[in-house]
């Protein structure tokens, strides 16, 4: 009789590897980098470049001489990160702060769980989070897009310095939440925003990920299409913020936004698509998405309606991340080869 020889996983072999995964995320993330450093202009760049290039620096001098092992900067999932947390922060933020986010996402959000793959929190969110908290300031100063730069430069041109630093002003959630706070009326509030065309190709202030609901889904499907993600999240948490936010303005659409404008505003596409969707920090089985991106959906909206700021997609993520371990226990996929209990 043959021996029974067993040996460590993996036991199956295939093409994929992280370091593709994270390059294909990467690629998915690019037309909409494209796009906001057109709107967004030498800010967007610069951001984008000390956000990366901290993250790298950060995880290479952790592993290297706080955990001394071997750094593997190179799987992308360092570069994923910055990318993340530069989506997530005004392009006008100064270097110090990004650098400062990016220490917190690589060194408090991945490093100090042992690295990729254990961390229970998303990194990027987990740097956004601490600064909107510890800087809330520069991190509510969103700038204008150039075009309406332009615009306002032509009306007020005694302030040139304009076209380089830009005007700033409250996202659409915002004016939206400080309309209805004042109790304007909410179609009387849309006048006074872009319009769901302008938000659905981009043209609006607001993050580097907030712009471009297009951009964002056509990533999102790339991805879907290579297999690095699945439909389960981000199909849920979208479909729970129309349902939610349908209800209510059915309800009474004078005091509450219609639904269109809360799937396009903020950064409910980028935490969809690319935020929920990370592998340590969802869970495993397609049932356990399905609740997962349900829970982010009521979470965001219950934010974005009753609580104190206009966002809610950052602090429902994390707040959901934190219920990852319940959500596997409850529902765990079905052992290869067990019986159906009767």
């Amino acid at each position: 009789m043959d021996n029974l020889i067993i040996s460590q996983s993996p036991h199956l072999h295939a093409k994929d590897s992280v370091k593709k995964l994270m390059y294909a995320v990467i690629i998915a993330l690019l037309p909409s980098l494209v796009l906001s450093i057109y709107f967004y202009g030498i800010g967007a760049i610069v951001v984008t470049a000390f956000a990366v290039i901290s993250a790298v620096a950060f995880e290479w001098l952790i592993v290297k001489y706080l955990l001394k092992k071997e750094p593997s900067i190179w799987d992308g999932s360092a570069i994923i990160t910055g990318l993340l947390l530069a989506f997530n922060v005004p392009s006008n933020l100064p270097i110090w702060i990004i650098i400062i986010g990016a220490l917190v996402a690589i060194g408090i959000g991945k490093m100090s769980f042992g690295g990729l793959g254990q961390n229970p929190f998303n990194p990027a969110l987990v740097g956004r989070v601490f600064l909107l908290i510890s800087f809330p300031v520069q991190m509510t100063s969103w700038p204008l897009p150039i075009k309406s730069r332009l615009i306002n430069w032509h009306f007020f041109p005694s302030d040139p310095k304009a076209l380089i630093d830009g005007y700033t002003g409250a996202t659409s959630l915002g004016i939206m939440k400080e309309g209805l706070k004042n109790q304007e009326v909410a179609s009387s509030i849309m006048e006074k925003i872009p319009s769901h065309m302008q938000m659905f190709y981009g043209e609006m202030g607001g993050s580097l990920g907030e712009i471009s609901a297009l951009l964002l889904i056509l990533g999102g499907l790339y991805m879907i299409y290579r297999k690095v993600i699945s439909w389960h999240i981000p199909v849920s948490t979208i479909v729970t913020v129309l349902l939610f936010s349908g209800v209510l303005w059915l309800i009474n659409p004078q005091t509450n936004a219609d639904p269109l404008f809360h799937l396009l505003t903020g950064g409910l596409m980028l935490g969809a698509i690319f935020m929920a969707t990370d592998y340590a920090t969802s869970p495993m089985s397609n049932k356990g998405k399905l609740i997962f991106g349900a829970g982010i959906g009521i979470l965001t909206m219950l934010i974005r309606v009753w609580g104190a700021y206009p966002e809610g997609v950052s602090f429902a993520i994390l707040i959901m991340n934190a219920f990852v371990p319940l959500i596997n226990k409850g529902f765990k996929p079905k052992l290869f080869g067990a019986k159906k209990s009767k």
